[in-house]
């Protein structure tokens, strides 16, 4: 089966510090992956080589097919290669509903200055979307002055307007209460699962990536030293004493 997501040899440096590694990765439909590994070990720079942001200095990057080496990120995305950011992306002067309605009009093209946002977009999908991540009772409130974790959800909401196929998420529960992280996830992994989409997220809570990954691939270095299940990876020796601190 031909994998959704396929990098062959990228090579990226800042300097002396190598960021990538002559990564070769494959990601395949229906995963959870999990990705792991110590600031710095190049878990957000592969991120950004596979979403645009970044060029990498040799190698490439295939989606769903299509060699997307180099692409602007606003055609990756189109593509259906969503993104959910460690700080949450918001329009922060507008309602939650309004955030969603934006993204929507944008991944159409349609987005119009002569014609009232909702206008251009399916109100339903809109709805439904509000609905799938528990926000329908936030819908009318400005998402500065949500919470982090909604914040976190409402970024997801976002990325799922855009209809992906692939959603990749840096750090979902970070600055997210403990108690809460577990419900956040839970919720942004049924969204998932309901709108049949493939999920990648970096992750440095344990618990998180235990209960929620169906695959793990740590990181050291700007390279990828172990990929498998879950139980596999946090066993690992070298894993548990470089990773994960113990």
């Amino acid at each position: 089966m031909q994998p959704l997501v396929k990098t062959t040899g990228l090579n990226l440096a800042f300097g002396a510090v190598i960021a990538a590694n002559n990564i070769d990765f494959e990601l395949h439909t229906g995963e959870r992956l999990a990705v792991i590994g110590q600031n710095g070990a190049g878990k957000t720079t592969f991120i950004n080589i596979c979403t645009g942001y970044l060029k990498p200095a040799s190698g490439t990057v295939t989606f769903d097919g299509h060699d997307i080496t180099g692409m602007a990120p606003r055609k990756i995305v189109r593509l259906g290669m969503g993104r959910s950011f460690q700080l949450p992306q918001l329009f922060t002067e507008h309602t939650v509903r309004e955030c969603i309605q934006i993204a929507a009009a944008r991944q159409n093209a349609r987005l119009s200055a002569f014609k009232p946002l909702a206008a251009t977009i399916n109100s339903n999908d809109v709805e439904s979307t509000l609905e799938l991540v528990g926000l329908r009772d936030d819908a009318n409130a400005i998402s500065s002055d949500l919470p982090e974790g909604k914040r976190k959800l409402l970024d997801v909401a976002m990325a799922l307007a855009l209809k992906p196929k692939l959603l990749i998420m840096d750090e979902p529960t970070s600055g997210v209460a403990s108690e809460d992280k577990h419900d956040l996830m839970q919720t942004v992994m049924n969204a998932l699962e309901q709108r049949k989409v493939t999920s990648w997220f970096v992750e440095h809570d344990v618990d998180i990536v235990a209960q929620y990954a169906t695959r793990v691939a740590a990181w050291i270095n700007g390279a990828i030293v172990a990929d498998g299940t879950p139980d596999e990876v946090l066993a690992n020796p070298q894993i548990k004493r470089e990773v994960l601190g113990n």
